[in-house]
């Protein structure tokens, strides 16, 4: 009975143990959990990342100021509405968390309005670059990005022009 009782045991701290090493490391690349980020959006509602969990992600970061940013706009629109809808390898429908490095909230919601930027989730600490969120993702330079799947796992980064729809393409079922 003893050696039943040892080797249940022994079995069941194996498991635990293999269990604990598939855990995913959070970090910044290909591969790591994506770090949680939870900030305001404009309107004041605290929006966080892991609350678009199941769906295809761009943490994308600009600023209204940025003119690389606004000129990569209209690619980041144009991938949103092409697959908003999509169905992926783990999760449904691609949205984006716009993580903004303003310091004036108006002209931040302006350049939303202006650039049609029609997702919901857009946030901002209006810390410019001593953002929290930029301190979080070491971002020096903007626009910069990071593309996670439905399970928070980063799939692509730093996606410009037609890249972001080619790292769609390769999560679409």
């Amino acid at each position: 009975m003893m050696r039943k009782y040892t080797l249940l045991v022994a079995v069941f701290f194996a498991a635990i143990a293999a269990v604990s090493a598939q855990k995913v490391k959070i970090g910044l690349e290909i591969g790591n959990k994506a770090p949680e980020l939870k900030f305001l959006s404009p309107d004041g509602d605290v929006i966080a990342l892991s609350d678009l969990k199941g769906q295809m992600v761009l943490i994308d970061f600009w600023a209204s100021w940025c003119g690389p940013c606004r000129a990569e706009n209209p690619n980041v629109v144009k991938a949103y509405k092409k697959f908003k809808d999509e169905e992926f390898k783990t999760g449904n429908g691609f949205t984006i968390y716009g993580v903004s490095l303003d310091k004036d909230k108006e002209r931040w919601k302006k350049a939303i309005k202006d650039d049609n930027l029609i997702w919901e989730n857009h946030v901002s600490d209006l810390m410019g670059w001593k953002s929290r969120a930029a301190e979080i993702y070491a971002i020096r330079g903007i626009p910069d990005n990071f593309l996670i799947n439905g399970d928070g796992i980063i799939v692509a980064k730093r996606l410009r022009g037609d890249r972001l729809e080619d790292a769609l393409k390769a999560e679409a079922k």
